[in-house]
């Protein structure tokens, strides 16, 4: 596995990036409303109906528009600025969500308006991780990409931290009404950080530094065509096959590519369809309610920040060996999960797989934006997010499935199963950077 060099976090050199500390900022403030959110409503559903599978249905809906919706959004995020992308639904999903918000406040909110709202914010989820690792890679160095994404993953973990803190006491206060008017809010607010990030228009397709504008080159080619387009409109649908097409064969000619897009889709396949059995843990074994499992998710989230702070040390010394020993953490520690009787040790061992993760997320996105041209990062990621959501939605119906009809500790060996897929592809990846180290090829540019 390669990362950059020179990856180190160095806060330091971060901060004096333009527009950094307003992505940090604005990805914490996004993730303490979608912690909320999610943590709610999962609750609200299971409490509600006293059905894992219920909750199933709620992670797969959020999934589900990841089967269809990458396909597009990849070639619109390798299109368009992609900071204006990522404000434009920041801004949506909180006017869905502040609609639901009201609705439940007034006590007009039925089962079926939760399971449409959480549909549409899978729709916006579905190109918004895409579109703000890109931006990631369009921003930062290549020498500080691991130190980047270690912080990026930092500022995400700990809005989870903060919502996992407060949760409970929102939610036994305010009920889900509460909860999802403060998630609507942080939308709009993250929003506002992405605005502060830095000024002017900048299309990926064409330049990959944030210095250079292009808006004179758009006016010189017309609003219908772009330069090298053979005059060709940006909307026709012979050139959106194309540039498909063109993703599609990068990944399939990249075994390195395609080997750690595979271990990163199995982790976010594991961690989404975690959640279905968190919840039953939380309520039928460990007794704790809402304040027990927000302390859960909680644990998650400060394992997951300690592991983004080693990352960008680990990084520099045995990438694929730290990667396979987190991922087989993952895989065997998950069977032993139904067994813990204690809330502060289930804590405690959610904490370790939030590290195990961090390390794991950090890893591959590093590697895949040191490797990944900056014209097809888009497309790239949301290939892997349709694997992803894939995996996501059979994972999330079958854990219900089994949680509710067999044993919860059935599910969570199933879990492991899960985790242990991506070990393989961990090994697989390491297996294909020694094939290529004898001759290996310099990095491909834009």
């Amino acid at each position: 596995m390669t990362t950059p060099r020179h990856a180190s976090l160095d806060w330091k050199t971060l901060r004096g990036l333009p527009g950094f500390r307003w992505l940090f900022f604005g990805m914490f403030i996004s993730l303490f409303g979608t912690g909320m959110n999610y943590a709610g409503v999962t609750w609200y559903i299971l409490s509600r109906t006293h059905s894992t599978v219920s909750v199933s249905w709620m992670v797969i809906l959020v999934t589900l528009p990841g089967l269809f919706v990458p396909i597009f959004g990849g070639v619109l995020i390798d299109r368009v600025d992609r900071r204006y992308l990522a404000i434009s639904l920041d801004v949506a999903r909180s006017v869905i969500v502040l609609g639901v918000a009201a609705l439940a406040l007034t006590g007009r909110l039925h089962l079926a308006g939760i399971y449409w709202m959480e549909l549409l914010l899978g729709m916006g989820f579905a190109i918004y991780w895409s579109t703000t690792n890109s931006l990631v890679q369009e921003l930062i160095p290549s020498t500080q990409l691991v130190g980047a994404n270690s912080a990026i993953l930092i500022a995400v973990q700990g809005g989870m931290i903060a919502s996992g803190a407060v949760v409970g006491f929102v939610y036994e206060r305010a009920g889900l009404g509460g909860i999802l008017a403060i998630d609507g809010f942080t939308y709009f607010a993250a929003a506002m950080c992405l605005v502060a990030v830095r000024s002017g228009k900048f299309l990926p397709h064409y330049s990959f530094s944030p210095s250079v504008p292009l808006d004179t080159e758009l006016e010189a080619a017309g609003s219908e065509t772009l330069p090298g387009a053979g005059g060709r409109s940006m909307f026709s649908r012979r050139r959106f096959v194309a540039e498909i097409a063109e993703g599609l064969r990068y990944i399939a000619e990249q075994p390195r590519v395609l080997a750690l897009g595979l271990t990163y889709a199995c982790m976010m396949a594991g961690v989404i369809s975690a959640n279905v059995l968190v919840v039953a843990l939380a309520r039928d074994i460990l007794s704790a309610g809402p304040r027990g499992y927000g302390y859960i998710e909680a644990g998650w989230a400060i394992g997951a920040v300690a592991g983004g702070l080693a990352a960008s040390w680990l990084a520099r010394r045995y990438p694929v060996r730290v990667l396979v020993v987190a991922l087989a953490i993952l895989a065997i520690g998950h069977p032993l999960f139904p067994f813990v009787r204690w809330l502060a040790l289930a804590v405690g061992m959610n904490a370790l797989f939030g590290a195990c993760r961090a390390l794991g997320g950090v890893l591959t996105q590093s590697s895949l934006m040191g490797i990944v041209p900056h014209r097809l990062m888009g497309r790239t990621l949301s290939a892997f997010a349709v694997i992803a959501t894939i995996l996501q939605m059979t994972m999330s119906f079958v854990l219900g499935w089994f949680a509710e009809h067999k044993s919860l500790g059935d599910a969570f060996v199933l879990l492991g199963l899960m985790y242990g897929v991506a070990v393989v592809a961990a090994l697989r990846t390491g297996r294909v950077e020694s094939a290529v180290q004898p001759a290996r090829v310099p990095r491909v540019t834009d």
